[in-house]
């Protein structure tokens, strides 16, 4: 298991990605989750990435999160070989899930959350490609 990426709730992508390019970084790709309801770009960093997520409608989750605690660091993704079984071990283990089964997240690959009471406040996502 690997840290895939570092979520970063922002309320604009292109004065966010302005900022972080003026460290250096480049962004690698970028896309639009509809089902999630925001826009992304990736920038690589060592071996990790920085994933940062403008809303695009007053619903989705990351508008919410920014209303509620303004912008900043909203997940930390961990890469899995096997997504289901990771989910069926962690509920096992006393893990409260987001999502009962993998759903869609940016660049096709699978993607669920794990819920920040169970793991000290900070939300976790478990990604697969």
């Amino acid at each position: 298991m690997k840290i895939d990426h570092v979520g970063i709730a922002v309320r604009s992508l292109e004065a966010a990605v302005k900022a972080y390019e003026a460290l250096g970084l480049k962004v690698s790709s970028t896309d639009t989750v509809a089902s999630e309801a925001v826009k992304v770009a990736f920038l690589p960093i060592g071996e990790t990435r920085l994933e940062l997520l403008e809303p695009i409608a007053p619903e989705s989750s990351i508008a919410k999160s920014i209303e509620k605690r303004g912008e900043g660091v909203h997940h930390i993704a961990l890469r899995v070989e096997n997504i289901e079984e990771s989910m069926r071990l962690a509920k096992e283990r006393g893990l409260q899930l987001v999502n009962e089964t993998p759903r869609i997240g940016a660049h096709g690959r699978k993607i669920a959350f794990i819920h920040p009471k169970s793991t000290s406040g900070v939300l976790l996502e478990l990604v697969q490609d």
